[in-house]
C-alpha cells in the first residue's frame, strides 16, 4: 500500500539552492517539491504530515569515511555497525561508507565477505563500502575488477603502518594503473609509515612516551611528502586519486598545486583538524590519549588552511574517520608507550552538527555545508542523486534540522558506543530533530525510532566527477 509523508513549511537547502518548499515522500523516495503556498503544495494530502515551519529540510549526511569494528592495535573500534549507524542517525547521517579490510595473504572477497556479514541485518541507516588493499599482488589486482562490478568501487591504500596495511610504491602504482583501467578509485592514507616508524623508535629511545609525542613524530611535512609521491604516482598511472584526512596546510598546498595543474586529485578533511588540535593531545594525566588519530591533529594554525581548502574547493569533503575506542581499557594500552594508543576518534554522530556551527561561525555557507557533507560525498563515491540531495526521484533521506536550538555537545548524551567525547562540553547551535531514512522515520521529535536491519547495503556507481 502506497504511504505518502508530506514535510511542509521547511526551508529546503541543497548543494544548488535553498527554498522555502514543501516535500512530498512517497514510497521512501522524493516525489516532489513545490515552492510554499503554490496551487501544487496545497492541493497535496498524505498519511503523515510534519511540520518544518522555522527549520531547516535537509538531505541526510553521507559519511563517506567510518571504521566500525575495525580491528587495531589488539582491539576492536568499540561501535559495532549497529551502535554506530544509531548514532549517525542521531546527527543526521543516513549513509556510511565504511571500510572492508583485507587481510594479508588473503583475498579481497574474504575481507569483503567478513564486513558484508558483520554488517547485515544490523544497521539503522543505509551503507556502502570501500575496500582496503592490504596485499597489492597479481590476484588481488584482478580482484578489484570484479569488485567494481558489484559496486565497491573505491581501494584504500597505506602509505603508513609498515607490517599491517602499509603498501610499497610499486604496488601503489599497480593498483593505481589497475584502477585507471576499471574505473576504481584509490583513496590515499599519505604519510611517510618508514620515516614516522624510525622517528617513533627514536622518541622511545629518548623517553617521550607521552601521547603528545604521537602527534610530534607524525610530522606536518612527512605527510606533505607523501601526499606530493601519491600525486606523482597517480600522473604516472593516469589515475584518479582521493586523499583521506588532510590534517596539515603543507598537504593543503599539494592537492591545490596538482588540482591548478587540471589533475583528478581529490582531499577530505575531518572535524578533528578543523576543531582541535596538539593542544588536545597535550592534556595531561593521559587525557591526551583521548585525541590520538593518523593523520595526527595539528597545530591550531593549520586549521585556517583547511577553512580555506574548504571554500576553495582544494578540500571537497569533510567526513569523520569514526574509529571509536574507549579511554578505559583501550586507550590506556599505551600507557608508558604512545605507539600502543589505538588510533581513532568518535565523531560519526557530531559532524552536521559542527559543520552548521562552522556556517554560523562563518568559515561556510549553508549550500556549502550541504555540499561538502551531502552531496560531494555522495557524488564522489557513486551515490548521487540516489543520496545527497533532494530531488524527485531521490531516496528520501531527510533531515529536518533546528538552526537555533542550542546544544552542548558531551559523551553523557551522546549514542556512540564510546566513554568520551572528542569534543566534551563544546556549546554548538543547530540539533536534529527528526530524520526519515528512505522515508521511515528512524528519529521523530528527538526520539529514536528505527530499528537494527532497516539500513540497506547500496552498490555504488563509479566517482562521478570523471568522464
Amino acid at each position: 500500500m502506497s504511504t505518502r509523508t508530506l514535510i511542509r513549511g521547511g526551508l529546503v537547502i541543497t548543494a544548488a539552492e535553498e527554498l522555502h518548499a514543501d516535500v512530498l515522500i512517497e514510497d521512501g523516495r522524493i516525489a516532489a517539491l513545490a515552492a510554499r503556498g503554490t496551487q501544487a503544495a496545497a492541493a497535496w494530502s498524505a498519511d503523515r504530515v510534519i511540520d518544518a515551519s522555522d527549520k531547516y529540510v535537509i538531505p541526510g549526511g553521507v559519511d563517506a569515511h567510518t571504521h566500525m569494528e575495525l580491528p587495531f592495535g589488539g582491539t576492536f573500534a568499540s561501535d559495532s555497525f549497529e551502535t554506530g549507524t544509531r548514532a549517525a542517525a542521531w546527527g543526521g547521517t543516513t549513509t556510511i561508507v565504511d571500510f572492508a579490510v583485507q587481510t594479508v595473504g588473503r583475498a579481497l572477497r574474504e575481507g569483503l565477505d567478513a564486513w558484508y556479514a558483520k554488517a547485515d541485518g544490523k544497521c539503522a541507516i543505509d551503507y556502502a563500502f570501500h575496500m582496503i588493499l592490504s596485499d597489492v599482488n597479481d590476484r588481488t589486482l584482478k580482484e578489484m575488477d570484479l569488485l567494481v562490478e558489484e559496486g565497491i568501487t573505491s581501494f584504500k591504500l597505506f602509505m603508513a603502518y609498515p607490517g599491517v596495511f602499509y603498501s610499497d610504491d610499486g604496488q601503489i602504482l599497480r593498483a593505481m594503473q589497475r584502477s585507471a583501467a576499471n574505473g576504481g578509485l584509490i583513496m590515499m592514507h599519505a604519510e611517510n609509515g618508514i620515516a614516522i616508524d624510525v622517528l617513533v623508535e627514536q622518541a622511545l629511545q629518548r623517553g617521550e612516551t607521552d601521547p603528545r609525542h604521537h602527534g610530534e613524530v607524525r610530522k606536518v611535512i612527512l605527510e606533505a611528502e607523501a601526499t606530493h609521491r601519491a600525486i606523482q604516482l597517480a600522473r604516472v598511472a593516469g589515475a584518479p586519486l582521493y586523499v583521506v584526512h588532510v590534517s596539515a596546510e603543507e598537504a593543503v598546498a599539494e592537492l591545490a598545486a596538482a588540482r591548478d595543474k587540471g589533475l583528478d586529485v581529490f582531499g577530505e578533511t575531518c572535524p578533528q583538524y578543523l576543531f582541535l588540535s596538539t593542544d588536545n593531545l597535550a592534556e595531561p594525566d593521559f587525557e591526551g590519549a583521548k585525541y590520538v588519530c593518523s593523520t595526527p591533529l595539528r597545530p591550531r594554525e593549520h586549521q585556517a588552511a583547511l577553512w580555506r581548502g574548504l571554500r576553495t574547493n582544494d578540500l571537497q569533503v569533510v567526513s569523520t574517520d569514526h574509529c571509536p575506542f574507549c579511554f578505559t581499557g583501550q586507550k590506556e594500552l599505551g600507557r608508558g608507550d604512545f605507539s600502543k594508543i589505538p588510533n581513532g576518534l568518535p565523531g560519526v554522530e557530531n559532524r552536521m552538527d559542527l559543520l552548521h556551527q562552522a556556517v554560523l561561525d562563518g568559515h561556510l555557507t549553508r549550500r556549502r555545508w550541504i555540499e561538502i557533507a551531502c552531496a560531494t560525498p555522495a557524488r564522489m563515491f557513486g551515490l548521487y542523486p540516489k543520496k545527497g540531495t533532494i530531488a524527485p526521484g531521490a531516496d528520501a533521506d531527510v533531515v529536518i534540522y533546528d538552526p537555533v536550538a542550542p546544544q552542548t555537545i558531551s559523551a553523557a548524551t551522546h549514542h556512540m558506543n564510546v566513554d568520551y567525547s572528542a569534543y566534551e562540553g563544546k556549546q554548538v547551535t543547530g540539533r536534529v530533530e527528526t530524520v526519515l531514512s528512505r522515508g521511515e522515520l528512524v528519529i521523530d521529535q528527538r526520539e529514536f525510532t528505527g530499528r537494527a536491519g532497516h539500513g540497506l547495503y547500496t552498490p555504488r556507481a563509479t566517482c562521478q566527477y570523471l568522464s
